[in-house]
């Protein structure tokens, strides 16, 4: 008797899945077309133009935006959550040292999992929501302690404690510097971090939540979009826009350095992006915090991408290519004194956030992802050649 397959028959997907919708979502959208993303129902630019990172974080992990008495509880709740345990401030010298070459972000994998394993964290899986929610608080908090701490060790200076007193932008640019930052500082770095929290289902988005739905504890599902975020394909860095400003050097050398780069195929860092087809909205605002501050710097940076464009439209015509946030992110950066080995970490200070709402979203579905591949290899069975 022959038994009918039950299976749902194998789909195809394009290669990197590539517009295949794998879930729903209620944490927010990139819409490519429209140059437009948004957190859950608000626009992201408009988060960060007008809420600081406390009300933005606790909106991705409760659904709403905080009144004014909540938000300064969620404030004073997550300030309490920056310090460190002693076993992992024992541990950071070491990791610093190993990661010297590779980095803060590199160290913040292992350091990661060494907070999870410590604090006894369990598998979402055996977890109630609270638990959860209490867990990705803890992580979130610690994630620019540890950075800051890491970056400074690797620089031969202690770590700088953190303020509980200071919002968490501040905050991160004090661990990081020893000084308390001017508002103008302050705020530019807020801002951006806002604008870094989410952004679809990016690589490292969707690691977290393949891990999730393993049910793997809170930090293994961190570490594994920290090691996503690290591949040049996903993240990229901000540094390596500014590397595009440093090649040209001067405003005389921006035509010809452009057009050696499209005529030689060699892509422009700091230019285009795999969703946006029109300007990418968080380019848009940086660019105008940029200009903020003015200065040589800014005014070369607007001018490249001036330049970028309009040689592109003579020799590709047709092909649109805009500033992604990497370009104008490196630039505020640099303006707010930021080291260039900082600036993927600073976006990990935030993205963090946003990896974690997925995870605990994702946690609330019991089932695993788990899709299939199609064998191509030399047809089974072969028989076994003897030794």
């Amino acid at each position: 008797m022959t038994v009918p397959r039950t299976d749902p028959a194998p789909l195809d997907a394009p290669r990197g899945l590539a517009g295949v919708i794998v879930t729903g979502t209620a944490l927010g959208d990139v819409r490519g077309r429209e140059g437009f993303y948004h957190y859950r129902h608000y626009s992201a630019i408009e988060l960060a133009q007008r809420r600081g990172f406390e009300d933005v974080w606790y909106l991705m992990f409760h659904g709403e935006l905080p009144g004014r008495a909540e938000s300064a509880r969620f404030a004073a709740r997550t300030a309490e959550l920056r310090r460190l345990p002693a076993e992992v401030r024992e541990a950071l010298p070491g990791i610093a040292r190993t990661s010297a070459v590779s980095g803060p972000s590199a160290g913040l994998r292992t350091a990661l999992s060494l907070l999870g394993a410590g604090s006894g964290l369990r598998p979402v899986y055996d977890l109630p929501a609270g638990r959860r929610l209490a867990d990705a608080l803890a992580l979130c908090a610690a994630v620019p302690t540890l950075l800051t701490a890491l970056y400074r060790l690797g620089q031969g200076l202690e770590p700088v404690e953190p303020r509980e007193d200071l919002p968490f932008a501040a905050n991160y640019l004090y661990m990081l510097t020893g000084t308390e930052p001017d508002a103008a500082r302050a705020s530019a770095i807020e801002r951006y971090l806002i604008s870094a929290v989410d952004h679809g289902f990016n690589a490292s988005t969707f690691t977290a939540r393949v891990v999730a739905s393993t049910g793997a504890d809170m930090a293994a599902c961190l570490v594994a979009a920290v090691g996503a975020l690290s591949g040049p394909l996903h993240g990229g860095a901000p540094s390596r826009a500014l590397d595009t400003l440093d090649a040209i050097g001067t405003p005389e050398r921006i035509d010809g350095w452009i057009r050696e780069q499209i005529l030689g195929g060699a892509r422009i860092m700091g230019f285009g992006h795999p969703v946006y087809r029109t300007e990418d909205p968080r380019s848009r605002m940086l660019r105008s915090i940029a200009q903020e501050f003015g200065g040589p710097l800014v005014d070369f940076a607007v001018e490249v991408e001036r330049r970028v464009e309009a040689v592109l439209a003579e020799l590709k015509p047709g092909r649109e290519l805009h500033t992604n946030v990497e370009f104008y992110a490196g630039v505020v950066m640099e303006l707010c004194g930021l080291p260039r080995e900082m600036f993927t970490p600073t976006f990990c200070a935030a993205r963090v956030v946003g990896w974690s709402a997925n995870i605990l979203e994702q946690a609330e579905d019991s089932k695993i992802i788990r899709p299939a591949a199609r064998y191509v290899g030399a047809p089974p069975p072969q028989p076994v050649p003897a030794p």
